[in-house]
């Protein structure tokens, strides 16, 4: 039998990206945090969080993630509604990576950690994972931005930030499906636009009245949303509009354009 002949050898092609060192090989990154946080800044943790992203398993849960989108659950296998969004496990995966790291809560990490990293170096060190992350995978990164993003809007109310607080700076990545306070951390999104307002969220005719007698306190919301971010969030932010004298307590008299927190 002859034997194959040898083929050509491929010698221009660039090794496989993986297993890299995402911070320490970006020079203009390390720059920025060195300019912009200073000795505040973790770079230790960065290093680490950078071999994590570009390692082999974290870019292959991002390929992953992408192959196989979302799907909607409406109803369990007996009929009843459901309504659950349902990821693929590599997207679970990176929102644990993402999580563990900080990117939902650690700008605000003085608020249960007394004596924490001054908040400049704290928003730099963020800014770099956040970086980094997006090079894993970037679609993860929306519902850690938006919770991140919540947390002025909660501290305006102090009850409701008392009560979901906590669960927003917590490290640890709860999937499950269940009601906010039987879980140990949360996420929130954002449910804004409307079809006939776009990004123009004046034009919002999605409506707000309190609850029975609880005059700015709940509030019962009536319309739709033409696209709601990251929907297994634990909670939304909506925008409502509410009548003269209806708003929620500290917001004012006069009405108008006002921000809800929505438990999923």
């Amino acid at each position: 039998m002859t034997p194959p002949l040898p083929t050509h050898e491929l010698a221009n092609q660039s090794p496989a990206f993986e297993d890299l060192d995402l911070f320490a090989t970006d020079a203009a990154l390390r720059e920025a945090v060195q300019r912009e946080g200073g000795l505040g800044v973790d770079v230790g943790a960065l290093q680490a969080f950078g071999q994590r992203c570009g390692s082999a398993e974290a870019l292959d849960f991002g390929r992953e993630a992408n192959r196989y989108p979302p799907r909607l659950e409406a109803f369990d296998a007996k009929g009843r509604r459901r309504d659950v969004v349902v990821y693929h496990p590599a997207y679970h995966a990176l929102m644990e990576i993402s999580t563990a790291a900080g990117l939902g809560c650690s700008s605000f990490a003085h608020l249960d950690q007394p004596g924490a990293t001054p908040a400049p170096a704290r928003n730099v060190a963020r800014a770099a994972h956040l970086y980094l992350a997006t090079q894993m995978e970037a679609g993860h990164c929306c519902p850690l931005t938006m919770t991140h993003a919540s947390v002025p809007a909660l501290q305006a109310e102090p009850e409701l930030a008392e009560a979901w607080l906590p669960r927003i700076l917590s490290r640890t990545y709860d999937r499950r499906f269940l009601p906010a306070t039987a879980k140990t951390s949360a996420t929130i999104g954002m449910a804004m636009t409307e079809k006939q307002g776009g990004t123009d969220v004046r034009a919002i005719t999605t409506r707000a009245e309190p609850a029975g007698d609880a005059a700015g306190g709940e509030h019962v919301l009536t319309g739709h949303k033409w696209f709601m971010s990251a929907p297994m969030s634990d909670a939304f932010l909506v925008l409502a509009q509410t009548d003269a004298g209806q708003a929620p307590a500290g917001r004012g008299s006069s009405g108008g354009l006002t921000c809800f927190l929505l438990p999923r």
